[in-house]
């Protein structure tokens, strides 16, 4: 049997999932991060002790794998790929960079972030270490880099954030004549084999000699491929903490004025944003198993007159891109039947402007949602959304990054070195 490896570098930890020729999973693993040490050490301990917890019948018959990390989370390396520093994705220290930016690449929605991949970079520029540096690096670039030894490699969704023009698939000419360019790694579509897991790797964990590592991808993007969705038009909602919307169109989409941005997708184009409402509002009122009881007493056909805007502190950034935005969530009635409802009601409602003011920008017509997270659990939910987007809405094939990643290796598995 031939398998396909998916490793999913998370927030709090990391997954793996081998799958079959078929796409059936032969095998899971996990592990929570340890964060007793530095990040790069955790990273680095946690992917060995999870290849580790794999069955030996697994591991023996695994022919690729990929990884996926958080995306904007980098690594500055020197010349033998030891991290020199390592910023996490949500690290905002470089927001003085950003007035920088417009003067290195075309001004978009993702770079233009104190938390973007190129804002950390141009940080990194000023401190005391960056002599020794010589590659800049994703933490999927860097989780593969330690199972096939190959420095300077990465993919157009990681690289995104960086600057990288996925339309003419370049970098641009600002960055190019950068002083930190020779910092820059050579970018190749996800999934591309770039090597064979390390001899000495692959005896130790008893893997195929000939077992290749690709290029990986980001943890959202990863998710959108476990969902099952392939034709133009279909999308995936991430019902978690945020509010996520990823539509596959056939045409491009960037409107930095709506936080909108597109990845590549092959051929196609994976257009959205996402919002700062989603289910971190609704567990600040409702516990879960409060969620799941008052849910089943909403009639989901039924709409809810409360218009709210649900946030936790002010400001959002798509559909309405205003940092001063505030939370509205008055009247709040006094049956928690109706409050919940209105919350519901209410994301639905800017779930549906999303993908709206994501077709008012040309992108394909919505024919179906695909919906992941914690929220696709709930039917009446996923009822009143179907009412709202009028468009049929089901939960993802697979919810798991892991297993959206294991399918990006097992498309490189036929792919030419």
């Amino acid at each position: 049997m031939t398998l396909f490896l998916g490793l999913d570098f998370g927030t709090s930890g990391a997954r793996a999932i081998a799958i079959d020729a078929e796409g059936n999973i032969e095998a899971r693993a996990s592990l929570p991060f340890q964060t007793t040490q530095a990040l790069a050490t955790v990273w680095q301990n946690t992917l060995f002790s999870l290849l580790e917890r794999l069955p030996l019948s697994v591991r023996k018959e695994t022919e690729a794998i990929a990884i996926n990390g958080t995306s904007a989370t980098v690594l500055l390396c020197d010349r033998n790929g030891s991290p020199l520093d390592t910023l996490l994705y949500s690290d905002a220290r470089a927001a003085a960079e950003v007035a920088r930016i417009p003067d290195i690449v075309p001004s978009n929605a993702v770079v233009l972030s104190a938390s973007s991949s190129l804002a950390k970079l141009l940080w990194w520029t000023h401190q005391p270490f960056y002599p020794e540096a010589a590659y800049f690096l994703h933490q999927a670039d860097w989780l593969g880099f330690l199972l096939h030894g190959q420095l300077g490699i990465s993919d157009y969704h990681n690289a995104l954030k960086l600057g990288y023009d996925v339309e003419n698939l370049c970098y641009p000419a600002g960055l190019q004549q950068h002083s930190a360019r020779a910092l820059l790694p050579k970018i190749l579509p996800p999934g591309t084999p770039v090597g064979e897991v390390n001899a000495a790797i692959a005896q130790r964990l008893r893997f195929p000699k000939t077992c290749r590592v690709c290029t990986g991808t980001t943890d959202s993007i990863a998710a959108f491929i476990a969902s099952g969705a392939t034709y133009p038009g279909e999308a995936v909602t991430s019902l978690g903490s945020t509010l996520v919307l990823k539509l596959l169109s056939r045409t491009k989409v960037d409107a930095a004025e709506y936080g909108i941005y597109s990845h590549r997708f092959g051929n196609l184009w994976l257009t959205g944003g996402a919002s700062n409402t989603g289910g971190a509002v609704l567990r600040h009122y409702f516990s879960d198993s409060e969620l799941t009881d008052i849910s089943q007493r909403i009639n989901p056909q039924q709409a809810s007159p409360l218009d709210y805007y649900p946030l936790l502190e002010r400001g959002d950034r798509f559909p309405i891109n205003d940092p001063n935005l505030l939370p509205r969530l008055e009247p709040r009635p006094d049956s928690e039947i109706e409050f919940l409802h209105g919350l519901l009601e209410s994301l639905a409602r800017i779930e549906t402007k999303g993908y709206a003011l994501l077709q008012e920008f040309g992108a394909t017509s919505l024919t179906r949602v695909h919906t992941a997270g914690g929220g696709a659990q709930n039917p009446t939910w996923t009822a009143i959304r179907q009412r709202h987007l009028c468009v049929p809405v089901a939960p993802s094939l697979e919810t798991e990054a892991a297993y959206g990643t294991a399918l990006l290796a097992k498309q490189s598995f036929s792919a030419p070195f």
